[in-house]
């Protein structure tokens, strides 16, 4: 038979040969050069496994070793409140005077937005958030509401996901996830879990609510009465660009351009404060804050952590108003790892409530233990496959039988593994069993084919014959699909963690068989058993 006869004949064996070979290429991409299909599971091991330096699988925790932290955010708030034609802004400021470290930007006075409920939500997320000090705020400004809680809104838990989870991208924490869990009594809390970090370096990066401003420092009046404003938020950044570690003649930095917004009343705010003065200013904030000259401080979660004037340069372009033309310069910090740090936060956003880790619960799994995990999990995934191929030869006694069923579970383990490393989805015990389960479903679904055509005392020898009962078999393994289909598809789109991953790559799997995998054995068995 020559190539083109065989191809058109039997195309679906050598689809699934071109499949395998690009799904091996996407899961050993890191170790091909040149090719970049996936991202290698990022590490902060010195001597990273195998698997992390050379495939780009992604593993949860329970494989790969980390952390999980569930916490509550901090924040009281009041459902259903009704001010009448009060001032929402004075009121936030009248709320935030009854707390000891609360400001006006950690007060909301948002509309609900729920049909069951009317009125509004009135909520604290300063770090001494009190229920019992926001009611009796609400009763002393005779504010009407409906009840008071501990808790933040939704749609503040919403953002600090999105911020958490942002943040755990940003730090290049591959298999990272953030989510909301809600116990019985209807208490919500933040679950993250990290991959491959140590607890305090999960705390490090999440327990903080990232704020960055940069403040002008400066004596206007020339009267040793030094004032302290703000001139730039983390909104006002267009672009962040990557820590640098700096060198002898500059200190580590991460520089940074202006939105077109932004920069003008930067530029204005500092040749006013006398930051961009004639000739540059030379900042002595850390020594000599009562006799300095202006300066830009930057501040992190109100600390600062970076004190600098500005080169003559810089200086003489800001006055001349030709630097917002081109708004781009760099913050400075003490050390690399702030750099890294305050990238990270300006690219993540601002946390809108923070989180009360003293509150929860953190959990570590060993990467030595993660290791073991995976070492038995691929074990038992080998054994299970093993098994079934032997028992299906002692059935059939024909390893023309066994041996492409062998061929085909393994390939679509392969291609499953494949799909998880294109959507970085975390490998972990409950996707593990949904392989397994794909084996088995598979397996029985090929023993349905080899059943309908090589059964009984007349096999199919004629190509005629092989393909009516063929396709036979093929509607009998739809109707199974189908019905896998939809018994686990509701556990594939309910947030149940534990069993989502299994029901997402049981449903795959399944797919991958109905259209791929179940047609090519077919085709094998076709090849070596009919009449050619």
């Amino acid at each position: 038979m020559n190539i083109k006869k065989s191809i058109k004949q039997y195309w679906r064996i050598y689809l699934l040969i071109i499949v395998t070979i690009i799904s091996l290429s996407i899961i050993f991409s890191p170790a091909i050069p040149g090719l970049d299909l996936g991202e290698a599971q990022a590490t902060t091991n010195e001597n990273p496994t195998w698997d992390q330096k050379y495939t780009s699988l992604k593993y949860s925790i329970e494989l790969a070793g980390g952390t999980r932290i569930r916490a509550p955010l901090i924040g009281a708030t009041a459902e259903g409140a009704n001010f009448g034609i009060q001032d929402t802004d004075e009121l936030e400021v009248k709320i935030a005077e009854d707390f000891e470290e609360a400001s006006q930007r950690d007060i909301q006075i948002t509309e609900m937005d729920t049909e069951e409920n009317t009125g509004y939500y009135v909520e604290v997320t300063s770090e001494d958030a009190d229920r019992d000090v926001l009611q009796n705020s609400l009763d002393k400004n005779n504010i009407e509401y409906e009840s008071v809680r501990d808790g933040v809104t939704p749609s503040t838990r919403d953002a600090a996901v999105n911020v958490l989870q942002n943040k755990i991208d940003e730090a290049g924490l591959s298999g990272g996830s953030v989510r909301v869990v809600e116990l019985s009594d209807g208490s919500e809390f933040i679950l993250i879990s990290v991959p491959d970090v140590d607890r305090q370096g999960t705390i490090d990066l999440i327990e903080n609510r990232g704020s960055v401003n940069i403040d002008v420092y400066h004596d206007n009046n020339n009267d040793g009465n030094y004032t302290q404003e703000t001139v730039l938020t983390t909104a006002d950044f267009r672009t962040v660009g990557t820590a640098n570690q700096g060198d002898g003649r500059q200190p580590s930095h991460v520089p940074v351009v202006l939105t077109p917004e932004s920069a003008q009343g930067f530029q204005q705010a500092a040749v006013e404060s006398g930051v961009a003065r004639s000739g540059g200013s030379r900042c002595s904030y850390d020594t000599e804050p009562e006799s300095t000259d202006s300066c830009l401080l930057t501040v992190v979660d109100g600390d600062v952590v970076y004190s600098a004037g500005m080169s003559p340069s810089l200086a003489s372009s800001m006055r001349s108003g030709s630097w917002a033309e081109d708004p781009n310069f760099i913050l400075q910090t003490g050390n690399y790892s702030e750099s890294q740090s305050l990238a990270i936060n300006l690219r993540a956003g601002v946390m809108p409530a923070t989180l009360d880790i003293g509150a929860g619960e953190i959990s570590f799994v060993s990467a030595q233990q993660g290791d073991k995990f995976k070492i038995v999990a691929f074990l038992i995934g080998i054994l299970a496959t093993i098994t079934v191929a032997t028992n299906i030869f002692l059935i059939y006694g024909k390893v023309k039988i066994a041996a492409p069923m062998l061929i085909t579970a393994g390939a679509e383990v392969i291609i499953l593994l494949a799909i998880s490393s294109l959507v970085s989805y975390p490998i972990d015990v409950a996707v593990i069993a949904g392989f397994v389960a794909v084996i088995g479903t598979g397996v029985d679904d090929l023993i349905i084919i080899a059943d309908q055509v090589m059964g009984g005392e007349n096999p199919a020898t004629s190509d005629k014959i092989f393909e009516r009962r063929f396709r036979k078999a093929l509607w009998i393994i739809l109707g199974a699909a189908g019905t896998t289909i939809l018994a686990l598809g509701p556990l594939a789109v309910l947030q149940l963690n534990e069993l989502q991953g299994f029901a997402i790559f049981t449903i795959i799997g399944v797919i991958v068989g109905v259209v791929l995998t179940r047609p090519a054995y077919g085709d094998m068995l076709r090849y070596l058993f009919t009449d050619r």
